[in-house]
């Protein structure tokens, strides 16, 4: 028992010739190694969010090439070429058939939010606790504070422009958008064409004794971002229906329209549902204060039946994100990156979180809470 004992205090101790200063010097360089890392993020956070949205949609397409070779036996790379060319020629079918429609639709749905708002404000203005609310909303949000020299329709404009016609600022300017998808793209299609090259690559990167786990890790990484997609997309798809054949049947304008935004908006949990509502409740006030409820009790409505029964069936075969730590890593990732950062949030949570849970060992009984 003694002799027990004296060797858990062996393991216990200091190396005999590490000194106060040999620890110091390590924590020195633990501290700066970790504010390298966060000071690489931040100067580089674009690229960062850029490779990971390239990994992301090589993710898509290996999945689906997976599939397709599954199913029909053929060669990957033939599934491959199969996946991309179906996907370009839905992209340019929709274009060309409805390419016109979607820019009109677009068009009167930023006309008519733009309406909207004045209306709103407008109402607001001639109600006195409204009064006291535009003065203390800043102009940005169309309200008579905090403007900078702004006036108060100039922020109505901005807001109706926000709400609206923001994508146009997503990255920059037009260009940029395009230029920045435009890679994503591209280096997508090679990731996927070749995800064994650049998966070694990466490997041959990690001390010998390390490569093991870390093409483990790479792995559940990958399998968990496939299943993360593959859930988001069915969750997308059915909010964006409901939401549309809801807003008919209520007779929202522009149902399909919002439809379609909701579905977009979707990808952003949580968050995505609250703007994903703002434009339809817009709209709805145009019919009445009657309509407006029934819109909210319709999204909410959808926003339940989506958390309380789509979420608990997706989970069991896809990705259980607890939901404090889905809203507080938009916070985080949005607060570093910016609006990539926002939209792209879930996947990267989720990545870390199957990374995470593969390298730590599990708790033991007598550990957990």
């Amino acid at each position: 028992m003694a002799s027990e004992q004296t060797l858990d205090d062996q393991q216990q101790a200091p190396p005999p010739d590490e000194t106060p200063l040999d620890s110091i010097a390590r924590i020195l360089r633990l501290t700066l190694t970790i504010a390298a890392v966060m000071l690489s993020i931040w100067l580089i956070g674009d690229v960062i969010m850029v490779v990971f949205a390239s990994t992301l949609f090589a993710v898509i397409l290996h999945g689906l090439a997976r599939m397709l070779k599954r199913w029909t036996k053929l060669p990957y790379g033939a599934a491959l070429a199969i996946v991309c060319v179906l996907m370009v020629t839905l992209t340019v079918g929709i274009g060309w058939s409805s390419g016109s429609d979607i820019v009109a639709q677009a068009a009167k749905l930023r006309d008519a939010l733009t309406t909207q708002v004045y209306a709103l404000r407008d109402r607001l203005a001639a109600w006195p606790q409204g009064q006291v609310l535009l003065d203390y909303l800043p102009a940005s949000l169309g309200g008579h504070g905090g403007g900078g020299g702004t006036s108060g329709s100039g922020g109505l404009m901005s807001l109706g422009s926000r709400i609206a016609g923001s994508m146009t600022g997503f990255l920059g300017s037009a260009f940029g958008v395009m230029g920045t998808l435009a890679v994503v793209v591209i280096a997508g299609l090679y990731f996927a064409a070749s995800p064994a090259l650049y998966a070694n690559g990466i490997l041959r990167l990690v001390p010998r004794h390390w490569r093991a786990r870390g093409q483990e890790v790479m792995l559940v990484a990958a399998d968990t971002l496939w299943a993360w997609v593959a859930g988001q997309a069915l969750d997308m798809a059915v909010v964006g229906i409901l939401s549309g054949m809801g807003l008919w049947i209520i007779g929202v304008p522009l149902a399909v329209s919002l439809g379609f935004l909701a579905a977009l908006c979707n990808f952003i949990p949580y968050i995505g549902a609250i703007l994903g509502a703002v434009p339809a409740l817009l709209l709805a006030l145009s019919l009445g204060l009657r309509e407006t409820a029934m819109v909210a009790a319709l999204y909410a409505v959808i926003q339940f039946f989506e958390g309380n029964v789509m979420a608990p069936l997706i989970q069991r075969r896809a990705v259980q994100m607890p939901p404090g730590l889905t809203v507080l890593s938009q916070t985080f990732f949005g607060g570093i990156f910016g609006a990539p950062g926002l939209i792209l949030a879930s996947p990267l949570t989720a990545m870390l979180l199957a990374v995470g849970d593969k390298l730590a060992p599990p708790l033991e009984d007598d550990e957990r809470v």
